[in-house]
């Protein structure tokens, strides 16, 4: 079928907010309430999401708790090859039904938790992630795709407000930390544009915010690297007020501690959250030196 008449049939569909009035998605408060759900019904806004991930011709693209499908069907607009949708919640699998006819067999609802599956599993095609993840949710699943991006060309999610500051702050600001750190080793990241409460049902009662991420083209020796950033950043952030020569010294010991700071020209004073990113990666060097 032709992407002209593929999208004419997704357009011949009840609406995304007759869709959920029609499976009753909203009357499950709690249920709704419990999984992080909160759904998007401006077509301009959805289709706005969709395009920060460019051209989805050739590609195969995973979505996490489509919901009622709004950001689905903007998707499927763009013509990927396939497009994985996992949702949790029957209710919103039920109301996918239709959709997924529409879709002439490009449209693949899995009923499962996402914790649970990794995008490699689903395809070895170059994969995009796009989501409008809850908000219970979004960091852990964030962190579980971190650990292994091969295939994965891009990600684009949502997040509230407060963690997507969390993921592209830079040093010295209150935000920056061991988030901060992790996306930014892995991933070219741009916090691309922020959307307030009202244009969800229900409304949450923060900002949310649509972030980008690009994997960066890392060695398997840059990679090797990731556990002892994770090491050091766990211990300088879990004591955030204290100097580096405080909060560090139980990885290194002092006297090394003392001639790592010096090869790189860091005083022992700095606290962790004025420490950039290549002095991290510096230290989980000389951390993996002593290791190993």
């Amino acid at each position: 079928m032709s992407k002209e008449n593929e999208s004419s049939t997704i357009t011949e569909l009840p609406s995304v907010y007759q869709t959920v009035k029609d499976n009753n998605l909203l009357s499950h408060k709690s249920h709704s309430k419990s999984l992080g759900q909160n759904f998007l019904f401006d077509p301009q806004i959805i289709a706005k999401i969709a395009r920060v991930a460019g051209s989805l011709k050739d590609f195969h693209v995973l979505e996490v708790g489509p919901g009622p499908g709004g950001l689905t069907r903007a998707i499927l607009e763009q013509n990927p090859d396939k497009l994985f949708a996992i949702e949790k919640d029957p209710n919103c699998v039920a109301a996918l039904e239709k959709l997924i006819e529409a879709s002439q067999g490009k449209l693949q609802v899995i009923k499962e938790d996402a914790a649970n599956i990794k995008p490699q599993s689903l395809s070895e095609c170059p994969l995009k992630i796009i989501a409008n993840l809850p908000y219970n949710v979004g960091t852990n699943l964030l962190i579980f795709w971190l650990k292994d991006l091969s295939n994965i060309t891009s990600l684009t999610l949502m997040f509230q407000k407060e963690v997507a500051l969390r993921i592209t702050a830079t040093p010295g600001c209150k935000d920056y930390g061991r988030l901060s750190i992790l996306c930014q080793y892995l991933c070219n990241v741009d916090r691309v544009f922020d959307l307030p409460p009202h244009v969800f049902k229900p409304a949450p009662k923060v900002f949310s915010s649509v972030v980008h991420f690009i994997p960066k083209s890392l060695t398997a020796d840059d990679l090797v690297l990731v556990p002892f950033i994770e090491k050091l950043t766990a211990a300088g952030f879990g004591q955030r007020r204290k100097m580096i020569r405080a909060s560090l010294k139980g990885l290194f010991g002092e006297g090394t501690l003392r001639e790592v700071l010096d090869s790189l020209d860091l005083p022992e004073t700095e606290r962790p959250e004025n420490l950039t990113l290549a002095n991290y990666v510096e230290m989980a060097k000389a951390l993996k030196n002593i290791e190993n």
